[in-house]
């Protein structure tokens, strides 16, 4: 069943975005194997957001990612959160090498519906938990900033 939505210009972008998503994720799936193709490479990164009356609250998992290797973005109402990681594991054993490495760049953008106040912004990263608290503003005070990880 079908259902009719009003197509307005603050949610007109992310629909047609989510629809093309849906698009490409129903005809491109079939052509990765489930065993190749699985959830951990749909999204790099599992985010959270809680909006409270005065600020937005975001969650990024991020395991084993460092600070150094995270880089966060804030223009009015977008955040852009990219991280790399590098993992290598190597045993040697008397007659027995292994080595296994993992490397990757991914990133995450969010969008809020309200500005929010880019001076006042906090970022940190604990436990493989990337927490950032992002206050609403009012649209007169508009700039942009990289965010420091704490």
């Amino acid at each position: 069943m079908k259902f009719l939505i009003k197509k307005t210009p603050d949610n007109f972008i992310q629909s047609v975005n989510d629809e093309i998503s849906s698009i490409l994720n129903r005809n491109f799936d079939s052509f990765f194997p489930e065993y190749i193709y699985n959830d951990e490479y749909k999204c790099g990164m599992p985010v959270e957001i809680d909006e409270k009356d005065k600020e937005y609250c975001v969650k990024a998992e991020l395991p084993g990612v460092k600070k150094e290797d995270l880089d966060i973005d804030l223009e009015k109402n977008r955040l852009t959160i990219s991280a790399k990681k590098e993992e290598e594991h190597k045993e040697d054993r008397k007659g027995f090498r292994k080595s296994e490495f993992k490397y990757g760049e991914f990133s995450r953008t969010v969008y809020f519906p309200d500005e929010i106040d880019i001076e006042k912004t906090t970022a940190k990263l604990e436990h493989g938990i990337l927490r950032i608290e992002a206050p609403k503003v009012n649209a007169e005070k508009v700039t942009t900033k990289k965010l420091e990880i704490k």
